[in-house]
């Protein structure tokens, strides 16, 4: 059974028809890259997927935490689900253990003693061991979205959502966050991106998704999608950002 099953899916912000009819299965495991140009609904079907947008239409599945037409236990559907995003949203008066020891107290009622044992183990996870008592101001921007990162992880989700999260980020801080999330990859953490990082995308991923007006548009292994696109919008996206 997928870990996520996504059938039907369809959601309007006022008149426009943002996701028309989305299908999509992922497997555990899976490193999904969600491409496409500015406004065919990737990051909106990356925030349905973890209940920050409601959905009009469709059931959306994760690790068996149903919702359908709009209607299920969010709560339930947002502990499984961890999202990192384009800005590092962390408190700027919390440390950087503080910060992923957040919601685990908050949300799952875990000691303080225990939320901190699992902070210094998600931070050394993302490489920041010493940074426990850094308060986000000392840290660099690639610092702050690892300790978002440790901040998802803290949480033990099923599945990370990742929504563009190099893009804010000076050129030469984009690897240290992308070695981060290639070694959650390998240890088999199932991974959604949406993501501009296409060399990442092609070498990193085991299934890509090129979505195009609201739908999924060509789907596939990424190295044969890139080499040879079934469609003018893909080849053309390709040449794009080649």
């Amino acid at each position: 059974m997928s870990l996520v099953n996504i059938a039907g899916l369809h959601k309007h912000f006022g008149s426009n028809h943002v996701l028309k009819g989305i299908d999509l299965d992922v497997q555990q495991g899976d490193v999904v890259a969600l491409i496409g140009r500015s406004g065919s609904g990737k990051s909106t079907l990356l925030r349905t997927i973890n209940g920050l947008e409601s959905i009009d239409k469709g059931e959306l599945r994760v690790d068996g935490t149903a919702l359908h037409d709009g209607k299920g236990d969010l709560r339930a559907l947002r502990q499984k689900v961890g999202m990192v995003f384009q800005q590092f949203n962390l408190f700027p008066h919390l440390t950087a253990g503080q910060n992923v020891m957040l919601a685990p107290t908050v949300v799952k009622g875990t000691s303080k003693a225990e939320a901190e044992d699992i902070a210094k183990e998600m931070l050394l996870k993302v490489g920041l061991a010493d940074k426990f008592n850094s308060f986000p101001d000392q840290l660099s921007g690639g610092q702050q979205q690892r300790v978002a990162i440790a901040r998802a992880l803290a949480m033990k989700p099923k599945v990370l959502l990742c929504d563009e999260i190099t893009s804010a980020l000076d050129p030469e801080l984009v690897n240290e966050v992308l070695a981060v999330v290639q070694q959650l990859a390998a240890e088999g953490m199932t991974l959604i991106m949406v993501t501009h990082e296409m060399r990442f995308a092609r070498e990193v991923g085991n299934k890509l998704i090129f979505m195009h007006h609201g739908r999924i548009h060509e789907s596939g292994d990424p190295k044969t999608v890139f080499a040879a696109p079934q469609t003018p919008e893909l080849a053309a996206f390709v040449g794009a950002v080649s």
